[in-house]
């Protein structure tokens, strides 16, 4: 029978994951999907992410529109389509835009750089617009200086956003982890894994998995507006009881390698099961932004999908709130208040 402890997933499990994974035998070779996503043999680990060599890219810019602000701000003016009578105020905006591209450059892994840029593009927009009520201004010029500025701020949130949530996109390939310690022995954890068809129970994504054979079979997962994409997978590696690695078939329409991991936990407290993935998501790092805007962050859903699998193993059920009323300091549930909440 399993006790309200047993269903507890406290932040104590996950705090200590690391620390217990320490302790844990080491696999015999290197099997994390990072070695095997890219079929062409790109390595995804080391080097610069795409995102710091966005956030690069908008500082060089930012550095190279403040000089021309500060150095030339008559033709500046012009150019933007102002009166040259705002010299003073561009030459400001030249030191706020060389000054917060310089804090990028020194470091292009700063999310908070990247987010004071954001603010001054902002500010850029304000004065914009106050432009067009002047008469003396050149309303075509600073239609399209007003969308060239929408434009950089766009890629600056899209930039920022994914520094703020540590994404490190290579290759187009983002890496996802997630860890847990479930109270099961890793054998059972490893069986319920193993049978694919389980999987779409706790991965809400998944509308269903069809084995084919030993080592292939067909997804389903859910898509935008309702449809679906399915796409071929394979096992490539299999280790009873201890590690399980897959990926998408060359040519499907959902990129990306996936493994999870079985170790059991020090002084018996259940087995750390440990999910690595990546996925080349379409646009590559704007797209995962845009993804994560309408709630699809792929680490967010890692992580619940794992807590799910605990609450499946640990309690027979996926917990839920639906049908209960909203607005309380706690759910009618129980076992969600303690399972996801914490």
């Amino acid at each position: 029978m399993v006790t309200r402890e047993q269903a507890q997933a406290t932040p104590s499990d996950e705090q200590q994951v690391g620390e217990d994974s320490k302790s844990t035998t080491p696999p015999r070779r290197k099997t994390s999907p990072r070695s095997h996503p890219d079929r062409n043999g790109a390595v995804t680990n080391g080097g610069p992410t795409q995102e710091q060599r966005l956030a690069g890219g908008m500082g060089l810019f930012g550095i190279g529109l403040g000089l021309a602000e500060l150095l030339a701000p008559g033709r500046v003016a012009a150019m933007v389509g102002v009166s040259s009578e705002h010299r003073t105020l561009i030459r400001l905006m030249g030191l706020r835009e060389f000054a917060s591209s310089a804090g990028i450059l020194t470091d292009r892994s700063s999310a908070g750089a990247v987010w004071s840029r954001v603010v001054g593009d902002v500010l850029d927009l304000a004065l914009l617009g106050a432009a067009f009520t002047s008469s003396r201004s050149n309303r075509a010029r600073l239609a399209a200086a007003t969308a060239s500025v929408a434009g950089a701020m766009v890629m600056d949130v899209i930039t920022a956003q994914q520094l703020s949530r540590g994404v490190e996109t290579r290759n187009g390939v983002i890496p996802v982890t997630a860890a847990l310690i479930i109270d099961r022995p890793r054998e059972e954890l490893y069986r319920h894994w193993r049978e694919l068809s389980h999987l779409p129970q706790f991965m809400k994504h998944l509308e269903r998995i069809q084995v084919m054979d030993a080592s292939r079979s067909h997804w389903v997962a859910k898509g935008p507006a309702g449809s679906t994409i399915e796409w071929d997978a394979e096992i490539i590696e299999d280790r009873p009881s201890e590690f399980i690695a897959w990926r998408s078939d060359a040519g499907s329409a959902i990129d990306y390698a996936g493994s999870v991991r079985f170790d059991q936990a020090v002084g018996g407290r259940g087995t750390i099961v440990k999910v690595n993935m990546q996925y080349r998501p379409p646009l590559g790092t704007v797209g995962a932004a845009v993804a994560a805007w309408f709630g699809k962050d792929p680490n967010q859903t890692v992580k619940m999908d794992l807590r799910r699998f605990k609450q499946v193993m640990e309690t027979g059920e996926v917990i839920t709130t639906e049908r209960q009323p909203a607005g309380r300091p706690e759910s009618t549930s129980w076992k969600y208040d303690q399972a996801v909440r914490r």
